[in-house]
Order: structure tokens, then sequence, then C-alpha cells
């Protein structure tokens, strides 16, 4: 029998000052859920997980159902009583369960799966029943801080509220992540007590329920207590993105990219990028891309999702692409936008090119394929949906709107009229 995890993600998020729950909010257009939800299942040491939901309910189910198959599921927890007390909203659902349960919040999407395999692993190596993931922090203020006996095995978890100034010296924090031998503890579930400055039934308690019978209760510290930190503000968020967005581009450089200026440049985790490509100074790459080797990107592109690209192609400034592939030996020059379309090889894409993918009335986006050794002229315009075929060419200022045949050229502007003086007569009068 596998492990299963909890992930809690029922709480308001008020600080977020935001109608939509905490969880969903996003960086690089992923979801803090999702972040946790992807490390979990890249781990491939959980076999079921469930989320417990609260505030915006719907939503958070909604989300999970459209992205993720069965084997996450949704507990509701209402009315939203603590941390303890969501928790407890599974114990029906794991009864007969006799295995670890990992439990994580939904709002701390820099964890990593390398730490969680390292983390479940001591808590088996330990033959504990609970281990506790703490960090070290300079500042730990507003953190649950750990108190350990004198041979560091843990005595119990004390809330920042309910510390006194002594305990508010310790630096050693709740990271908020757990592993439970879950027959051993699930009991403590239905003997919480709510007698604290917040009125709540807290996670935390299990820890001294624990002590006080005798169990094995471990602390495992990480290694970098980045990984903990959880979204509770928009200041929180941006950066959460920050240090996020800095472990990508480091293993991108580590991989071959080359990165003109970090400083400038954004890129998705769930980015592929192959080596020698080049990513010019103000680019932002979000979503999930393939892009391949020797290319060139930016500066200042936007690559917004779903985007693949062969090798040896060159995406200029001011370009945006989505939902598209691009074969190799492509160019997309600078001032286009490219959507819902498939590229060829050896295809130029003239300045200023727009795939018109969008149908505001329908509020349906269809596919412009443009054939190997097409090109389009400046400032032209392909009204999808639309082929080019092989070799085609659409001249500059042109709008297509049907099929280009293979090596045509078409054509499409409005004759030139040329009135002679017409400026000068404007002038004089």
């Amino acid at each position: 029998m596998g492990i299963k995890s909890i992930v809690l993600a029922a709480g308001k998020g008020t600080r977020m000052k935001s109608e939509k729950s905490k969880v969903l909010h996003e960086i690089f257009d992923k979801t803090l859920l999702g972040y946790v939800l992807d490390t979990i299942n890249k781990t491939e040491m959980i076999d079921e997980t469930y989320v417990v939901v609260g505030h915006c309910a719907e939503q958070v189910t909604d989300f999970i159902k459209t992205n993720y198959n069965d084997n996450i599921k949704t507990v509701i927890q209402s009315p939203q009583l603590g941390t303890g007390h969501a928790v407890s909203m599974v114990c029906d659902e794991l009864d007969d369960f006799n295995d670890n349960v990992l439990i994580l919040c939904g709002d701390t999407p820099l964890i990593t799966e390398k730490t969680i395999k390292e983390f479940i692993t001591s808590h088996k190596d330990n033959k504990a029943d609970i281990t506790v993931m703490s960090a070290i922090l300079d500042n730990p203020k507003n953190y649950g801080r750990i108190i350990r006996n004198v041979d560091k095995t843990l005595n119990k978890i004390v809330e920042e509220k309910d510390a006194n100034s002594e305990e508010k010296q310790i630096q050693e924090v709740n990271a908020g992540i757990y592993c439970l031998n879950w027959q051993k503890i699930k009991k403590s579930f239905s003997e919480l007590k709510s007698n604290n400055a917040q009125g709540e039934y807290y996670l935390t308690d299990i820890i001294s329920w624990s002590v006080k019978r005798g169990l094995s209760v471990q602390a495992y510290t990480l290694e970098n207590s980045d990984e903990m930190l959880g979204i509770n503000s928009k200041m929180q968020l941006a950066e959460a993105a920050k240090i996020l967005n800095q472990r990508n581009l480091k293993k991108f450089m580590e991989q071959g990219v080359t990165i003109v200026d970090p400083a400038t440049t954004w890129i998705s985790e769930d980015t592929i990028i192959g080596n020698d490509t080049i990513i010019y100074p103000s680019v932002y790459i979000s979503g999930k891309n393939i892009i391949g080797s020797n290319c060139k990107i930016g500066p200042m592109a936007h690559i917004r999702g779903e985007v693949e690209t062969g090798d040896y192609v060159r995406i200029g400034n001011f370009v945006e692409i989505k939902k598209s592939k691009i074969k190799s030996h492509t160019n997309v020059s600078h001032l286009s936008y490219i959507g819902d379309s498939e590229l060829g090889e050896h295809v130029n894409i003239g300045a200023g090119t727009i795939t018109a993918n969008y149908n505001p009335i329908t509020k349906e986006k269809t596919q412009t394929k443009i054939g190997d050794y097409a090109n389009t002229g400046s400032n032209s315009v392909l009204v999808a949906p639309v082929e080019l075929e092989e070799g085609a060419f659409v001249a500059a200022g042109s709008v297509a709107t049907k099929k280009v045949s293979a090596w045509s050229l078409m054509i499409n502007r409005a004759p030139v009229k040329m009135l002679a003086d017409w400026v000068k007569s404007k002038l004089n009068k």
C-alpha cells in the first residue's frame, strides 16, 4: 500500500484581498495548488491525494477535476475551524489505511520533489511516528516555534500567538509539512482542543498529543528555508515568483542555455529548452513549452504556453506566440503575433505579421497552417482558419482569408493612387 497525502487548501487568504481562492493565484500561469500537486506527483511515492477545500470550494474543485486524474480527490471543510480540523475531514476516508500520510499546505509553491523524497525517507529511516519539517529563520516572527527536548527529539510546536517571550526567541520554525504513521496518529484528530488564542483546532497539537503517549516524534530541518514559503499576500506571491524564477534560470544555464540578462528574464519551470539556445533580455516565457537547440529568443518576446519549436528557430523583438508549433530554421520576425498555428521549416514571418485566430462573436479560436518555405511580408494578416501551402508568399500589407496555393504570391492591396501637389494645395489654403 502506497503513501497518501493531504493538501490543506480551505483557507480564505484574507490578506490576498481577492475574491479568488488563495491557492488558485498563479505564478507563470500555474496555480499555487498546481505547483504543490505536481511536486507530489513527481515524487512517484504518493498514490492518492486528498485536497481539503473550503473557501471558494467550487472553484478549487473545478480546477482539480479539469487538470488532474481521479487519484486526486476533494474533501470539504465547513466551517473552517483550523488546520487540525481540516485534516480530520479526511479521517473517514482513511479509516482502514495502514501506511504513512504526508500533509502539506496548498500555498507553498517552492517546495521541491527532492525535499519531499528526502523528508519521507528520513521519516521511514528513523522509524518515526511523526516527522515535522522545520527550518531555521533569521526572523521567525509569525511562525510556530519548534520546541525540542534535550536529546533533540521534538517536544511540541508553539504558535506565535501562544508563545511566551523565551519561546519567541527560538529561530527554528514549523515549515507546515508532516509525515504521519496514520494508524498511530489518527485518533489524535478526534481529541484536539481549541483552547488557544485563535479558538481553532491546531494541527501542531498532534505533536504534544504524541509525546504524551510515548510515540516517536522527529523534526527534519530544511536545507533551503525558501522552500517553506507560504503565500498569504500579493507581496509574498511576488517574492515567491522571483525565487522560483531564479531557480529556473539557474537550472537552464546549467543545462547549456545562454541567458543574457537573468535580471530581466522570466521562464517557467515547465518549459524545456535545448542547449546553445540564447535568451535575450526582457523575455517572458510562461506555461508548458518545448524550445529547441540553437534558437534565439527576444529581446522582449513573450511565449505564452503550449509552444513547441524545432532547432535554429528565431523569435524576434516584441513577438508574442501561444499554442503553436514552429519547425526548425524558421524565423518569426519582430512585432508579430502567432497564435494557434503550425509553421513548417524554413518559414519567414515578416515584421508585423498577425495570425487573426479569435472570433469575438463565436468565441472560437481557429488554426493557421503555414507550409515549409512559405513567407509573409510585413504587416500581413492571416485570418484563420487559413492555410499557406509550401512556398506560398503573402505580400506585404495583404490580408489572407483563403488558402494560398503552393509557390503562389497572394496580394490584395488597394490600387495605389497618387494626387500630385495635394499637400501643397492643403498648405496654401
